[in-house]
């Protein structure tokens, strides 16, 4: 009913230079409901939220709030107008306590006690059902919780709108479901969320109704249950869903009469407590298990990214000392992190710079690329994986997660890899991007190249991978292919050891 609309834009357009990002694109927000904004990267999802959170200003359209036309031209005036947004990387302060993050910048008085503060933030806790207390440094708690907590200060800041960007892609499955429980408390509450995310399971289980967007433009709102998933994932590419029915059929026989390529025995590292493993020439295998289990910390045991402590490594049958990733990398091993805003991109640099960055590194800095050559390489590579960007010259910072990712992508497969350790190549990005990457990684192997590919989404390996290495604990408790490569016996080997 018209009565119950809370948000709306319409005809909202914004133009960067070379980009129209959005073109007459509409969205509603009722009071009490779960909205998800869905759409690939680049899709102008972003764009959109910036809008409407005063980041940016729209070249034309309006907003509304209530029935009552409103201007918003910074963060300030959103927040003014009942509009707060929680971000995937939490923008609070680990090193204060829980009580002075919800209260920071608007404090009622300076002469109010510190424990007054905390007893407020005890109140607004408990109500919201949120598991922990206002004297607690806020670094201590788990990344859901920080979540939360961005949530009740933007809840005690009397929001209307709430805005939830990616909030749960660093979260596991029980924190995932204490997330879900606020957002429904708070729907019961009237209170309107925009919930953005890539997890599709997780926008059928929340949301009550979505909004497509592709290439700038509004594809059209569904209710969630007049919307199948297939449909979803059709409408966000434009085109027919490519069910994979061919990954995986190469199968471990054939791979494994290769050659080993890579053997380690009793490798360990700083982080990575000692374990054998070997992958053999176009072979992609995975490490899985749930978070924290070790796979991230095994894979950069064998890049060299950590103190390597102990071990023996072969490559082609040949011993080797890998102790820095330069060497791993002059032995043709590539590595993708798995935090890209950490270890991957150099957000101030352009794509041009960020593709060529490994393969100067290996040539040494005083053998630099030239510039027609690094023009050459980026131009080839962003048609190569249809990188969105309106130039080369462009800061890589301002592309989207999928496109980012591409980049790094990029890089590492200028170097020509023998090897390429992916480590969650796929996730924060669209479902288009993932299935691209997904047969990159199938062609590469095809190619010659070994893979290994990391994943928290099980179906997503198991459609990749012909062996997986499953952990739990930093220890390996099982190793599947043929038959057992399923989600029931992955699951049985994390929960009970070897299969």
């Amino acid at each position: 009913m018209s009565d119950n609309i809370l948000l709306t834009m319409r005809h909202i357009e914004k133009r960067f230079p070379g980009v129209l990002a959005l073109n007459d694109v509409d969205f509603t927000l009722r009071r009490g409901e779960i909205h998800a904004l869905m759409g690939e990267n680049g899709a102008g999802k972003s764009t959109l939220i910036k809008i409407l959170t005063g980041v940016y200003g729209m070249d034309s359209g309006e907003v509304t709030i209530e029935g009552q036309p409103v201007s918003i031209h910074s963060p300030q005036d959103a927040q003014n107008n009942g509009i707060s947004t929680v971000y995937q990387e939490i923008t609070l302060c680990p090193n204060l306590t829980v009580a002075e993050n919800m209260f920071i910048g608007r404090e009622d008085s300076a002469w109010i006690r510190r424990k007054d503060y905390e007893k407020r933030a005890d109140e607004i806790l408990e109500k919201l059902g949120i598991p922990t207390r206002g004297a607690k440094q806020l670094g201590r708690c788990s990344l859901a919780i920080q979540q939360m907590v961005a949530i009740a200060r933007a809840v005690d800041m009397k929001c209307k709108v709430l805005i939830l960007d990616e909030p749960t892609s660093s979260l596991d499955d029980k924190e995932v479901n204490m997330l879900f429980k606020l957002m429904r408390d708070l729907k019961a509450q009237g209170v309107g969320i925009i919930f953005v995310t890539h997890f599709l399971e997780q926008v059928y289980e929340v949301s009550d109704r979505i909004t497509v967007l592709r290439n700038g433009e509004l594809v059209g709102e569904y209710p969630v249950e007049e919307l199948p998933q297939v449909q979803l994932v059709s409408k966000m590419m434009g085109k027919d869903l490519d069910e994979l029915s061919s990954f995986g059929e190469s199968g471990e026989t054939v791979k494994e009469k290769n050659e080993v390529f890579y053997e380690a025995e009793s490798l360990s590292s700083s982080q990575a407590l000692p374990f054998d493993f070997k992958i053999h020439k176009g072979e992609v295998n995975g490490f899985t298990g749930l978070l924290g289990s070790g796979r991230s910390e095994s894979v950069r045991a064998i890049f060299g990214a950590d103190k390597v402590n102990g071990g023996k490594v072969k490559i082609k049958g040949e011993q080797v000392k890998i102790t820095r990733p330069i060497d791993a990398m002059k032995h043709g091993i590539g590595y993708l992190a798995e935090d890209r805003k950490r270890d991957g991109i150099i957000a101030e640099l352009s794509v041009r710079e960020n593709i060529i960055l490994a393969l100067q590194v290996m040539n040494g800095f005083f053998k630099p690329i030239s510039r027609s050559e690094s023009e050459a390489f980026a131009d080839e590579y962003i048609k190569v994986l249809q990188i969105k960007t309106a130039s080369r010259e462009t800061p890589v910072g301002s592309l989207s997660g999928g496109n980012q990712q591409k980049v790094i992508l990029a890089r590492w497969l200028l170097t020509h890899p023998d090897y390429l350790i992916l480590d969650e190549p796929t996730r924060g990005i669209d479902v288009g991007t993932k299935l691209e990457i997904q047969k990159l990684v199938l062609k590469l192997a095809e190619d010659g190249v070994s893979v290994t590919f990391i994943s928290s989404e099980v179906e997503e390996m198991l459609r990749t991978c012909s062996r997986l290495i499953v952990m739990r604990d930093r220890h390996i408790v099982g190793e599947l292919k043929g038959n057992d490569l399923n989600q029931a016996q992955v699951m049985k080997t994390i929960a009970g050891g070897e299969a």
